[in-house]
């Protein structure tokens, strides 16, 4: 006996995504809110199923998040944004905040929150997480966004199946 694999499918017709972009550093995350755009295009999401929240930094991103994913106006929220590592703790604690205030938008709602948001410790490391050398985080983010809706998409109708197995 094999047992059953699911995994979602690269396809994001009829899905509504919101993308939540910090302005701190603008030269970054733009590239990053691109590449995200280049991706749900490629998957055949449809401009009138992307709305994009742009918010200060990377901290507002969470509670955003979640006024979105509470709306159920959404299949998934994305969020991107750029902290690079100062001379101050205060790159952990924004860092930590936004990356655990994500997770638990994710668990309280039940609506996908993808973590598209860079965490260098240098300028040039955020650049080559943005597009220069190491793929885009961006387009990461949004191509995990079309794969895990349609993963969730395809447990939904499952679980409605009655047991196969009497």
């Amino acid at each position: 006996m094999k047992p059953q694999i699911h995994q979602g499918k690269l396809d994001g017709k009829g899905f509504r995504f919101a993308i939540v972009v910090s302005r701190w550093n603008d030269f970054l995350t733009s590239r990053l809110l691109e590449g995200a755009l280049d991706a749900l295009e490629r998957l055949g999401v449809e401009e009138k199923d992307i709305q994009i929240f742009k918010v200060p930094g990377s901290f507002e991103i969470p509670l955003t998040a979640l006024k979105l994913a509470r709306s159920r106006k959404f299949d998934a929220i994305i969020c991107l944004g750029v902290i690079i590592r100062g001379e101050t703790p205060h790159f952990e604690y924004v860092a930590g905040e936004a990356a655990k205030g994500i997770g638990q938008v994710a668990m309280q709602t039940d609506v996908p929150v993808l973590f598209g948001i860079v965490t260098a410790d240098t300028v040039q490391q955020a650049m080559d997480r943005a597009g220069v050398k190491m793929g885009n985080k961006g387009f990461e983010a949004a191509m995990a966004a079309v794969e895990i809706v349609n993963l969730y998409k395809n447990i939904e109708n499952l679980l409605k199946k009655p047991n196969d197995s009497n």
